[in-house]
């Protein structure tokens, strides 16, 4: 069983850096997908910001993200990280770790069948 614990939120003023962290374990082959959604207070769906795609170390990101986020992960590909730079209050959110095993997932939020429990980043202006 996949399980997804992410840290590494907090506050910061606008054009600081955070760097969230997503321990997963029960990862297997089957696992085609690590990726990293958002959801703002008032949104109804949680938004695709970066995805990677393991074997093929393939990343995508959300367009509002490119260039100032950056997903990796470790050798073992159990950790995955999200680099955050030059935040902005707009990026002000509730960020979930997720894991999915369809070929497709990419960003597609209804793609993923498992999610963390999240954690909370606020941009201050």
């Amino acid at each position: 069983q996949v399980q997804l614990v992410e840290s590494g939120g907090g506050s910061v003023q606008a054009g600081g850096s955070l760097r969230l962290s997503c321990a997963a374990s029960g990862i297997n082959d089957s696992t085609k997908w690590i990726a990293w959604f958002r959801q703002a207070p008032g949104q109804e769906r949680r938004e695709g910001v970066a995805a990677f795609r393991r074997i093929l170390r393939i990343h995508y990101y959300a367009d509002s993200v490119k260039g100032r986020f950056t997903i990796s992960t470790d050798n073992a590909e159990n950790t995955v990280y999200l680099q955050m730079n030059s935040l902005q209050p707009e990026d002000t959110a509730m960020y979930y770790c997720a894991a999915a095993r369809g070929w497709t997932a990419a960003l597609n939020s209804d793609e993923y069948n498992n999610w963390g429990q999240g954690t909370q980043v606020t941009v201050s202006s």
